[in-house]
């Protein structure tokens, strides 16, 4: 029979309710992220993200809505996915209050690096993207290419940066862990 101990159930607790916490911030990420892009590029959705997620802007009565949903939606599960590697990753630690600790550190590095890419990808867009790259999608009727651009430049950095702030924040959670495991020795 396995015996757990309360923190080890405690602990549990958090990687779980992480998952979700972090799938909902990702998601409201997402929201602000596209409302940006709507402000620049608003025919990235109405000619492109709208058809992609199957949406009708009258279905919330006017675009932003509509787009703060797409935003939502097309991040959620990336949040998820990082909750699951972040809150699998602070399991390591001794207890609650350093797991929680460890997953909020997470959090914001990985958002950060994200919100970052993102600008850095709309910069590069913005000043060095004259035509589609290979294998882009751009419809055909699109009247602002530039800034349609600009905003797939920003979309695909600022997805890129997830992945590279999720692995920042990774190799930083274990940095500090066998850190204060050193001087704990």
């Amino acid at each position: 029979m396995i015996h757990h101990s309360p923190n080890d159930v405690k602990k549990l607790a958090v990687f779980l309710t992480s998952l979700v916490l972090v799938a909902l911030m990702a998601g409201l990420y997402g929201a602000l992220h596209d409302q940006l892009s709507f402000t620049i590029a608003p025919e990235y959705f109405t000619r492109f993200k709208y058809e992609q997620f199957g949406f009708e802007p009258a279905w919330f009565g006017v675009h932003r809505p509509t787009v703060a949903v797409i935003g939502f939606l097309a991040t959620w599960w990336v949040g998820a996915f990082i909750g699951l590697f972040l809150g699998g990753t602070a399991l390591l630690q001794p207890d609650v209050p350093s797991m929680r600790k460890a997953i909020l550190r997470g959090v914001v590095l990985t958002l950060g690096v994200a919100a970052v890419s993102a600008l850095v990808g709309l910069t590069y867009g913005w000043f060095f993207l004259e035509d589609a790259p290979p294998g882009w999608f751009l419809p055909a009727e699109v009247v602002d290419q530039h800034a349609f651009l600009s905003v797939g430049s920003m979309h695909n950095a600022s997805y890129g940066g997830g992945v590279l702030g999720l692995i920042i924040a990774l190799i930083d959670m274990e940095w500090r862990r066998n850190k204060r495991k050193a001087a704990a020795a």
